[in-house]
């Protein structure tokens, strides 16, 4: 009988090895996607504390809460004189047929700013929009425009720009200036369980400026 039993241990000690040894070199499933970004464009209805109440560009009303400490970012007309090489700028664009993207609008960081959201991805201002923010490498005329070099970490685009482009530079602003009537543009808000959207940061157009991003 004690044979058996320590038979049977044995035996019960090798199936709990053989299965813990399975359950450690099973592959990790993947984590979940993070979920993408609630971008919020609009104006402002109201304002209660750090709560605003939104009409959106569709005509939906929405509900942004800023994080605390959220930084107010200003959005103030600029020119394209004002684009260098060298500066940091974020534009909104069209791919072209042939390679190079068409740009919508210019935002110009200042270099406090520099390095925020580097990079090139598709972007929802229209169908088929991109976004691409990055160091300007180059400029020149050209027949169609002004065209721009941008590079950021992981390669390069070449937009070109018409004459009648949108500009714009970030300014600073206050609480004071999220106001009735203002516009405004969330562009990495955290859709809440309540419907309710999260801003860690929120631009604002002065002096009744649409941000045009």
């Amino acid at each position: 009988m004690t044979i058996h039993r320590i038979m049977g241990a044995s035996a019960a000690l090798a199936l709990l090895l053989t299965a813990t040894i399975a359950a450690a070199q099973a592959p990790t499933p993947p984590a979940s996607p993070a979920p993408p970004p609630t971008r919020v464009r609009g104006t402002i209805d109201s304002v209660d504390g750090s709560t605003l109440n939104v009409t959106s560009r569709d005509g939906s009303k929405v509900t942004v809460k800023l994080a605390d400490n959220a930084p107010v970012v200003g959005i103030v007309p600029a020119s394209l004189s004002d684009v260098k090489p060298g500066g940091f700028v974020g534009i909104t664009a069209l791919p072209q047929p042939d390679g190079t993207q068409k740009a919508i609008e210019i935002h110009i960081f200042p270099e406090a700013m520099r390095g925020t959201g580097e990079g090139h991805r598709p972007w929802d201002l229209m169908p088929n929009s991109t976004m691409t923010n990055a160091t300007v490498d180059s400029e020149v005329a050209s027949s169609d425009g002004q065209k721009l070099v941008l590079k950021y970490k992981d390669g390069e685009k070449t937009f070109i720009v018409p004459a009648n482009v949108i500009v714009v530079a970030f300014n600073p602003a206050t609480m004071a200036d999220l106001k009735p009537g203002a516009k405004i543009m969330v562009a990495a808000g955290a859709k809440q369980p309540d419907g309710t959207v999260l801003a860690p940061r929120i631009n604002v157009g002065l002096n009744g400026l649409t941000p045009p991003m």
